[in-house]
């Protein structure tokens, strides 16, 4: 069983969700890099982003390898 996080660790990863929340159209790897911003694991962000944490570090890579596309690129 997992312990509980704290509240003020609650309250982080529900400020991360939100900020994600409104990105729905938004890739994997684009919620990745706005998750990394709140110092995150890749569990907790796999959580927030219901994915596994695989796909967390796929997304990471993927961002580091091609960097961040502007909207311009795509």
């Amino acid at each position: 069983m997992k312990p509980k996080p704290d509240s003020s660790e609650a309250i982080r990863l529900m400020l991360a969700y939100l900020c994600v929340a409104t990105e729905k159209e938004a890739s994997l790897e684009r919620k990745v890099e706005i998750l990394d911003k709140f110092d995150l694991t890749d569990s907790e962000i796999a959580t927030i982003c219901s994915s596994a944490v695989q796909s967390i570090r796929n997304a990471r890579h993927y961002s580091r390898k091609h960097g961040h596309k502007s909207k311009k690129s795509q």
